[in-house]
């Protein structure tokens, strides 16, 4: 796809079973690929907030928006604009604790204010949020020290100012 851009959606949806389930669905039996979803209770019990990253163009982009405003537990659709949102995304990363190279892990943990939450003689588990350039170059430094094990989250993202995803309905 040349004019592939990347897309995040908020979608407020009632906090109800089988929710996500149809939310997902119709991307499934559409045929858009999700980069990263995330699903999470809001503020008001009543409703769930989904992220959802995808790639496309504008025509996709529309008929995503379209499709999901058709699900009767959807209650709002937004596209939140690169410049006017927070994105961040968690990293749960274990590498070997290996006497020889636990200094160089130590100065990368502090360079990029991430936190060691979990030592043991065998792995350090490293903890780091940030955008998903910053997640990624974190991973890269860390492969020469024998990655075990790694986790991401997915991205969360909320408006900056006072523009929020809330329904009155």
């Amino acid at each position: 796809m040349a004019n592939a851009k990347k897309y995040v959606i908020g979608v407020l949806v009632a906090n109800i079973s089988g929710v996500l389930s149809r939310v997902s669905g119709m991307f499934t039996r559409r045929g858009f690929n999700i980069d990263s979803l995330t699903v999470g209770e809001t503020e008001s019990p009543g409703f769930s907030r989904i992220t959802i990253a995808f790639h496309g163009d504008d025509d996709i982009k529309e008929k995503i928006i379209r499709q999901l405003d058709k699900l009767h537990d959807v209650k709002e659709v937004e596209v939140l604009e690169p410049g006017d949102t927070v994105i961040r995304e968690l990293l749960l990363i274990k590498v070997r604790n290996k006497a020889e190279y636990r200094q160089d892990i130590m100065s990368a943990v502090e360079i990029f204010r991430s936190k060691i939450v979990d030592y043991s003689a065998a792995s350090l588990v490293c903890e780091l949020t940030g955008e998903s350039s910053k997640i990624d170059a974190f991973i890269d430094l860390m492969k020469p020290f024998d990655i075990m094990e790694m986790c991401r989250t997915g991205i969360v993202a909320i408006e900056r100012g006072d523009n929020c995803l809330k329904t009155e309905k």
